[in-house]
């Protein structure tokens, strides 16, 4: 008997190959839209953080203008946290301190995680600053929407450039291979992590729009019309760790924990990409998954909303309910698009991690202040066992 292969799927999603396959797998079976949703699944949820792209007409719904005072406690707090001397892993609440933007961040946070579950924060002047302040400055802000910052590789970085890197760095191990680092398109998913913040220091001459999308609203189309792939996406699947031990791992890409649905995945995972192709030796995914994870990019980019950066910008995603992509972009000598990324918990407010992703989220958050590295300069994330110094 022939080995499973892996479906024609890769990681730009095809909608015609998407179309022909959900046509073909209900020729094959007609009940599949007749299939039980999973036990304890819902039929639908609701609340804020389920909705579309066209219930947000304004800005102003989302972005919050910092005025001339607010500025100023930032300059004082970077000031407060420069005249302790201690290394940047330290940076909280306490060592930077805002007397009254504090409250505003603080209701922006429960947004974050009761509310819409996204926000910008508008605008950090970013020209006026060294790049070592710049990330003081953004770390500050960000430890009153996420008290717990997440490592990002295995060297302790915390701090990661979101950046076109494919020349200034194509000679490392490797290559690029991770389209954060490209002027691709980057494909809905999700980071690790609760939140995602990005800070803008520089916008794209064309292009580079950011797009986020509700997972509830999703998953109340899938589980209304294909309930069998509600039953798909909750059972493992099995993950790429591209020379990782071990080879892959398993887990379920959708979850219900809590009341709260949860999509936690990323496509290259399951399809590779670049020339970082999928691993020949680990289980390839099967037609119900290939068509699963379509119809997540799909539905996700029929509900999505856009969000036009402007430099100086955060940007904070609750990185649990909501799924981000990006369109591509280009740059030029004048505007060459480059973000600092941020994973953020916080202790008091976040939602209870599921235990299929608790190993994972444990792994990100037991990083103490001396152990956290912020990079000045962009680099592509790299695994443990690499010497590095430090950033203070």
């Amino acid at each position: 008997m022939a080995s499973p292969k892996q479906p024609d799927i890769s990681y730009h999603p095809d909608e015609k190959k998407f179309k022909e396959r959900t046509v073909r797998r209900l020729a094959e079976d007609p009940s599949l839209p007749q299939a039980p949703l999973p036990a304890g699944f819902p039929t639908k949820i609701c609340g804020p953080i389920v909705w579309e792209g066209k219930d947000w007409k304004d800005e102003k719904q989302w972005v919050y203008q910092l005025n001339p005072t607010e500025l100023e406690e930032i300059d004082g707090a970077l000031a407060y946290f420069k005249g302790l001397g201690k290394p940047m892993g330290y940076i909280a609440e306490d060592t930077f301190p805002l007397p009254t933007l504090s409250a505003s961040l603080k209701k922006l946070a429960h947004e974050l995680y009761s509310g819409r579950g996204f926000f910008v924060l508008r605008t950090i002047p970013v020209d006026q600053y060294s790049k070592a302040d710049l990330v003081i400055i953004y770390a500050g802000i960000s430890s009153y929407v996420g008290s717990a910052r997440g490592k990002q590789d295995g060297t302790g970085a915390v701090l990661a450039h979101i950046k076109d890197l494919t020349v200034s760095h194509a000679h490392e191990k490797g290559g690029v291979n991770k389209t954060a680092y490209t002027t691709d398109k980057q494909v809905f998913h999700n980071d690790l992590g609760d939140l995602v913040a990005l800070l803008v220091l520089e916008t794209a001459a064309e292009g580079g729009l950011s797009l986020v999308s509700s997972c509830g609203r999703i998953y109340n189309e899938i589980a209304a019309t294909r309930p069998d792939l509600i039953q798909t996406l909750s059972e493992p699947w099995p993950l790429d760790s591209f020379g990782g031990d071990p080879g892959y791992t398993t887990r379920p890409l959708l979850l219900y924990e809590d009341g709260k649905i949860i999509i936690q995945y990323s496509r290259r995972l399951l399809t590779g990409y670049n020339e970082q192709k999928r691993s020949a030796n680990i289980p390839p995914i099967t037609e119900a998954q290939a068509e699963a994870l379509d119809m997540l990019h799909f539905l996700a980019e029929k509900y999505a909303m856009g969000i036009t950066f402007q430099k100086g910008d955060i940007e904070y995603i609750n990185n649990m309910g909501l799924l981000h992509a990006r369109e591509a972009f280009r740059d030029d000598d004048k505007s060459p698009r480059h973000l600092l990324r941020l994973w953020l918990r916080d202790e008091e407010l976040g939602w209870k991690t599921p235990k299929p992703l608790a190993p994972i989220w444990t792994r990100l958050f037991s990083i103490g202040p001396e152990e956290q590295r912020f990079p000045i300069e962009p680099e592509i994330a790299r695994k443990a066992g690499i010497t590095t110094t430090p950033t203070k």
